[in-house]
């Protein structure tokens, strides 16, 4: 497998396929879902073969364990590297939405194709330019620790008719539905966004919020992938981007 190595960086950088995998993975262990090669290459979207594959080559590049029930785990050295590359699409994230003027979709995307490109100088670089995140856009932990200072929110489909929430996080599932976070994104339901419970229907395979933005109605499924807090949640949950960094964002999009 090809590597590279960062300046200051002990370890070499995975590729930009391995990179998805052991995002893959970091996000499976985190979530309690089975870490075996068919669910990671479901998830993924590649053939069981072609998971095998490269699991045999992380493993042998010493960033994954392959346990004797075939189960897998990142080793130390795995999820370090996991973390940076979060880190990274995290900051890139939070860079080509609030200056560059991106949607959410787009922002993915696009970090995706360049967390891997990336020095330690440019990251830092990066991070002190959008105020040093503890999480993603979306509103996931960028690391385990910001992770465990965080509350955990209920799933939007669980919340109680009626009720007033705080949209807390767009999960890291969600994120893989392009076409949900175009949705949300228009309707305003975005991290730190109050909003009111109008319906949670199985019937219907439906949850109807009022929002900024009016009212939306999506499937119980989506709903489920979208995490709340109930009532008025604390603003220091929410990163705000420096007040200058908005000025550049609102220049560069005229």
């Amino acid at each position: 497998m090809s590597h590279r190595r960062d300046a200051g960086n002990p370890h070499p950088h995975p590729s930009e396929s391995a990179q998805g995998y052991l995002l893959a993975l970091r996000w499976m262990s985190s979530a309690g879902q089975p870490t075996m090669t068919a669910p990671l290459a479901r998830r993924l979207g590649v053939s069981t073969q072609a998971a095998s594959e490269m699991v045999g080559r992380l493993a042998h590049d010493g960033l994954v364990q392959v346990a004797g029930d075939r189960s897998l785990a990142l080793t130390s050295t795995g999820l370090a590297a996991a973390d940076t590359i979060f880190r990274r699409h995290a900051l890139l994230e939070w860079l080509l939405t609030r200056v560059l003027g991106l949607g959410w979709a787009e922002s993915d995307e696009e970090a995706a194709r360049l967390q891997g490109a990336i020095s330690p100088r440019v990251e830092a670089g990066i991070a002190r330019l959008v105020g040093d995140p503890p999480t993603c856009p979306h509103g996931n932990p960028i690391d385990a620790a910001s992770a465990r200072r965080r509350p955990a929110g209920i799933a939007l489909s669980d919340a109680e008719p009626g009720s007033q929430v705080t949209i807390y996080r767009i999960t890291e599932e969600a994120e893989e539905d392009a076409e949900l976070l175009v949705y949300l994104e228009q309707q305003g339901l975005v991290p730190g966004t109050p909003a009111r419970i109008v319906d949670v229907s199985a019937a219907r395979d439906s949850v109807t919020v009022d929002g900024p933005r009016g009212r939306s109605t999506m499937g119980l499924r989506p709903a489920a992938l979208i995490r709340v807090l109930a009532g008025e949640a604390d603003p220091a949950l929410f990163h705000r981007v420096p007040e200058g960094v908005d000025a550049l964002e609102r220049l560069v999009s005229r």
